[in-house]
């Protein structure tokens, strides 16, 4: 029988080797730094994870508290580089932010085992409460991995940035926004629907930004989101490997340059490859929907291989007639698309060792075929109340260089 650290060792195993493979394998994090300990479930203060994420210099950012730390309607900015978040150093239930956002603005960033539930946070619909779960702000070397984006009433989960930023060239434009980044075993699930967004309904999982290159989307489970299962806008250069997509509404994997959005700027092509991936239908999924979807007259060369959908692999106009392989990770093998739901239901989300009844239910559904789009958090039994523990971090426990615990 496998013992709890087996399971934890094996876990963290695969989070390496997704970092290893990956568009953002180049960052250290915070390797090397200091060891920074978050002591209490307070949103800001001595010993928040708030006063850790402004601390400067290179630093491995640990948790000897667990519970929820209540943002109050707050978005969280991560403004230093160098940094690894490891969530998998809190003592159970780990920990889960609700009522706000995460924003990464920086470089050479790994968060690893958080959950992030942003909900309605008591406002009214259609009020302006946009937020998005884990977004990444122009943030470059960035890894967020084994991490669980419910709930948000944006996104659940971003690399964004601006969009014409930094100067008049393309190269400009890529180096501005977010860029080597990787998405990989995260749970992204459950965007609010008819909620608080300004717009309305706005069930969204990923935005992949435009000009946002070198992103890697792997292995995750999108679930029960209406649509960005994950988006990719104008120019982006990603490759979308091994997910599992369930019960989508609208749109699972899509692309779209807007021409009202990019002005006289000059379209850039996207390069997308699609591969192993495994989309199923749910109680909201339209029949016949594509496993992939092109907007309107949106450039695109399109690599796709290997995938499962229970309807036509693509849809929409302007479908290039050859497939081209897009730059690719080195080292990076997909999974045959066949096994790909069965790993993932073991593997995805924050400290899949330890699930929380949140995720547990999302996967379970999942599984199941029931599970559905939501409006509000409450529709799923309202924000996690837990108690607070405490445990002491030891670095002897724990192998600095990797953040999986010693045997």
């Amino acid at each position: 029988m496998k013992t709890l650290a087996t399971i934890l060792i094996a876990t963290l195993s695969t989070c390496a080797i997704a970092a290893a493979q990956s568009f953002g394998a180049a960052t250290p994090g915070g390797r090397g730094g200091k060891i920074v300990r978050v002591t209490t479930l307070m949103a800001n203060g001595d010993g928040s994870f708030a006063a850790a994420l402004g601390a400067k210099g290179p630093r491995i950012i640990v948790f000897e508290v667990g519970g929820v730390i209540d943002l109050a309607g707050k978005a969280l900015a991560l403004r230093e580089p160098f940094v690894t978040i490891a969530g998998q150093t809190a003592p159970a239930p780990g920990i889960t932010l609700i009522k706000g956002t995460l924003n990464i603005m920086t470089h050479d960033v790994i968060i690893q085992h958080l959950a992030v539930r942003p909900g309605e946070a008591g406002r009214a619909k259609k009020s302006g409460w946009e937020a998005d779960g884990i977004s990444g702000v122009g943030g470059s070397n960035v890894i967020v991995d084994h991490c669980s984006c419910t709930w948000a009433t944006d996104e659940n989960l971003t690399a964004s940035g601006e969009r014409f930023g930094g100067g008049d060239s393309v190269e400009d434009w890529r180096a501005k926004t977010s860029h080597h980044v990787t998405f990989s075993n995260c749970i992204i699930a459950e965007a609010l629907s008819k909620s608080t967004h300004g717009k309305g309904e706005h069930s969204k999982g990923s935005l992949l930004h435009d000009n946002a290159t070198f992103l890697t989307v792997v292995g995750n489970l999108y679930a029960s989101n209406t649509e960005r299962n994950p988006l990719a806008k104008g120019g982006v250069h990603a490759v979308i490997v091994n997910n599992w997509i369930s019960n989508p509404g609208r749109r699972a994997i899509h692309h779209a340059l807007v021409d009202e959005e990019w002005g006289t700027h000059p379209h850039q092509t996207s390069r997308l490859a699609i591969v192993g991936n495994v989309l199923e239908y749910g109680a909201n999924t339209p029949t016949k929907m594509p496993l992939f979807f092109n907007h309107g007259t949106s450039p695109l060369e399109l690599f796709m291989d290997d995938n499962l959908a229970p309807g036509p692999f693509t849809g929409g106009t302007s479908l290039p007639e050859q497939q081209v392989k897009p730059p690719w990770p080195d080292g990076l093998e997909p999974m045959p698309a066949a096994k790909v739901k069965e790993f993932v239901a073991k593997s995805v989300g924050a400290r899949p060792w330890d699930r929380d009844p949140i995720d547990a239910r999302i996967v379970r559904t999942a599984l199941e075929g029931t599970g559905k789009i939501i409006d509000s958090e409450q529709e799923a039994g309202g924000y996690p109340e837990r108690p607070e523990t405490r445990a002491p971090f030891k670095p002897e426990d724990w192998d600095l260089d990797t953040m999986q615990p010693r045997r």
